[in-house]
């Protein structure tokens, strides 16, 4: 078994406020973050990862939360000089960070930039001002749109826009009207998904009125014409980009890369080689965690009797099909049956017969590339019912 790409997710848990849809670890930010220490704290988790590095270079970084535009540009300077001197950026790393259009300023965010972030990820959700009230943001569409011009007169040519759709009495007009907005104001990808109600969250103590499913249907056809008629091919259940623009980082999550997950409640996914036992009696892929509450993980630095980790799990031998097909199935072109040997390190038989029930079934596709190799996608219908899919490998 080869090991796969190796990505780094870096978490920053502070938001100005909580928004009642978000189930992610954010924490209302008070009025003094510690950052210099939160800095310290995430360069030792990271050394604590190293094994995991196992000789890789990093090819991706992602900056996600909370809100990480509210730490300041010396912060990550201090941050990315440490970063490497433990790891091994490629040359063309892509540096992504998460920001929210309410906390743009034009000095700190081209500082970020001469940093060497070069892609943001701009939380907008939508223009609608009655919307962002709704969906508790701390924006409007005024300032969604000059944080935008913002971010492309501080040197970011490789931006993401964050819409949501399905929102409290949203109309498709409304909808497709969010939509042209961002695409007029240039963004090279755009993450456009539907607003769910996850558990432990505001909206899930006291649901809005959503659209009923028919106006969602028709708002998800005519949302993916508009966006096809502008360049914007959809390649993953939620994500449209531009010709080569696609998030590499992503890319590596849906194809089963590796990534560590360094920061208060961040996540990895790890392939240890070295510790493998000789036969595949219990899979080399584990998931990680890290200790959630922010100042929990403040007090694991330089503290010998706490961890960072707080918790690590082997994906289950009868898991790891299900595992991989729940990423790679996401993609719209599918992916290369070799690919399943090359990220598990297990025989294709291990997946043969759900694959085959699934193409019986018409859910899934088989084709034959130019260089031999066979790949697997979801038909038109699959791509609907991606869970009666994935039911077939559990």
């Amino acid at each position: 078994m080869k090991l796969p790409p190796l990505s780094l997710y870096i978490h920053v848990p502070w938001c100005v406020r909580k928004c009642p849809y978000c189930d992610f670890n954010s924490h209302k930010a008070e009025e003094h973050i510690p950052e210099t220490e939160y800095v310290q704290a995430l360069l030792d988790d990271l050394e604590a990862d190293l094994p995991w590095v196992q000789g890789r270079e990093i090819q991706t970084i992602f900056i996600g939360g909370g809100t990480p535009s509210l730490l300041s540009v010396e912060a990550y300077k201090n941050l990315l000089a440490g970063l490497q001197e433990k790891v091994t950026f490629v040359k063309d790393i892509e540096i992504t960070m998460e920001a929210n259009p309410g906390t743009f300023e034009a000095v700190k965010f081209s500082g970020y930039r001469k940093l060497g972030i070069n892609r943001l990820s701009i939380g907008v959700q939508s223009f609608a001002d009655h919307q962002l009230k709704h969906l508790g943001r701390i924006h409007d569409g005024q300032q969604a749109v000059a944080a935008i011009k913002m971010a492309k007169e501080a040197g970011f040519d490789n931006f993401n826009i964050d819409l949501m759709h399905g929102l409290p009495d949203q109309s498709q007009a409304q909808a497709l009207a969010d939509i042209q907005q961002a695409i007029d104001l240039g963004p090279t990808h755009m993450s456009w998904y539907q607003l769910t109600i996850e558990p432990n969250t505001e909206f899930f103590k006291r649901p809005p009125i959503l659209p009923e499913d028919e106006t969602l249907w028709d708002i998800q056809e005519a949302g993916q014409a508009l966006l096809a008629k502008h360049g914007f091919v959809q390649y993953e259940v939620s994500a449209y980009a531009q010709q080569d623009r696609q998030a590499t980082h992503n890319l590596n999550y849906w194809q089963f890369g590796d990534y560590l997950g360094i920061g208060a409640g961040a996540h990895g996914k790890v392939t240890d080689l070295i510790n493998a036992p000789e036969s595949l009696t219990a899979s080399p892929v584990f998931r990680t965690w890290k200790t959630r509450a922010p100042k929990d993980f403040l007090n694991a630095a330089g503290n010998s009797s706490k961890s960072f980790l707080a918790g690590k799990e082997s994906i289950q031998n009868e898991d790891i099909g299900l595992e991989f097909l729940m990423n790679a199935l996401r993609l719209q072109q599918g992916f290369d049956l070799n690919l399943f040997e090359q990220r598990t390190g297990y025989p294709l038989s291990t997946i043969a017969s759900g694959i085959d029930t699934a193409i019986e079934k018409g859910l899934l596709e088989k084709h034959l590339l130019k260089d031999g190799h066979e790949q697997i996608k979801t038909s038109a219908k699959g791509s609907l019912f991606l869970n009666e899919i994935l039911a077939l490998f559990m």
